[in-house]
């Protein structure tokens, strides 16, 4: 994912004028969610126990996610990349509101003192992104193949999750574990495509988008 911007000259000026590099959020935004989705990840094979909320994941699904991905939402905005600065904004909204969940899980916070509250906060939590998630998927479908790919996993890494939470099978977990660890592979592999060209390297395929 890149966001380039068309310089447009102003009357008067010399058309030899160098264009203002405008950087490319996508790199801030890519970067800063692979620690929090591998973090995820770990936490749904059972490197971190799997039967409770973990508060210590607060900090880096919060800031290293959901702090900088809101960074690079609103520098994709002001670029002009609506569709990035929605990806991104989303995204964000996602890691934020999970690091508040877990911090009201793990205290307390708004009522969620007992199991069954919690786990009917998960339910709507996870359905509701899940959802969110899916239309994302469907709507960027004239993206190259490999962002498909990505939200797409996603999407199964959601409703693994839910359908674990809804039914108390937590045998669902490490699978949804492994298809986070697909998720962040594929979206490390968009990351550096997009850190090769900035830095003068030849685009790696990302294969053809499935709507024109």
């Amino acid at each position: 994912m890149s966001v380039e911007s068309d310089v447009q000259q102003a009357p008067g000026l010399s058309e030899d004028v160098a264009a203002v590099p405008q950087g490319n959020p996508a790199l801030l935004g890519l970067i800063t969610f692979l620690p929090a989705g591998i973090t995820l990840g770990l936490w749904f094979i059972g490197y971190l126990d799997t039967a409770t909320l973990a508060g210590g994941m607060v900090p880096i699904v919060s800031l290293s996610a959901g702090l900088f991905l809101l960074v690079a939402s609103v520098w994709a905005a002001r670029l002009g990349a609506s569709p990035v600065s929605a990806i991104f904004g989303v995204f964000s909204a996602f890691w934020l509101s999970f690091g508040l969940l877990l911090i009201a899980a793990t205290s307390g916070w708004w009522g969620l003192t007992s199991p069954a509250a919690v786990a009917s906060t998960q339910r709507t939590y996870l359905l509701s992104f899940l959802i969110v998630f899916v239309l994302l998927t469907v709507i960027t479908l004239r993206l190259p193949l490999t962002f498909t790919a990505g939200f797409v996993l996603v999407d199964i890494t959601f409703a693994l999750a839910f359908i674990g939470v809804a039914s108390g099978n937590t045998g669902l977990f490490p699978i949804a574990g492994i298809t986070t660890f697909l998720f962040c592979a594929v979206f490390a592999y968009i990351l550096a495509d997009g850190m090769g060209q900035d830095l003068g390297g030849k685009p790696m395929p990302l294969g053809n988008p499935l709507q024109r």
